[in-house]
């Protein structure tokens, strides 16, 4: 499930504001905090199952009406933050649509359990030892 990054970031929707942070004066006058938004159902480059993939794992980052927000002002460059998100994005949608392995059951080995039982004996008669009763 590889997406083509070109034609992925192409129905990104990017927004500029002003950030908060380092930057002095500069902060005031630039609007170097890049906000990210995309829409999941309306993707064309993805699949159904890409999609359903992405939307239950990403959940908590996906408002009511089905876009994936992001956000990145960490740098004073606006450029520097966009490629940042991008590269932020990019990596949270590949890992959403990793599918994970299906849990095969396995069985504890008789050895296990013996050595186990062995153990519970084994402690039963250390404890067994410590309250001795003494007759009168």
């Amino acid at each position: 499930m590889q997406l083509l990054n070109s034609d992925i970031i192409s129905e990104f929707i990017f927004q500029t504001s002003r950030s908060g942070g380092k930057g002095g004066q500069h902060v005031n006058t630039t609007e170097s905090k890049v906000e990210f938004a995309f829409h999941v159902a309306s993707s064309k480059f993805l699949t159904e199952e890409q999609k359903y993939l992405i939307t239950q794992k990403l959940k908590n980052k996906i408002d009511s009406e089905g876009f994936l927000h992001l956000y990145e002002s960490t740098d004073r460059s606006q450029h520097a933050n966009k490629d940042k998100l991008i590269k932020k994005a990019l990596k949270l949608l590949a890992a959403a649509m990793v599918k994970p392995k299906k849990r095969v059951p396995t069985k504890v080995s008789k050895a296990a359990k013996r050595k186990r039982v062995d153990a519970k004996k084994h402690k039963g008669k250390i404890k067994s030892t410590r309250n001795k009763k003494i007759d009168f």
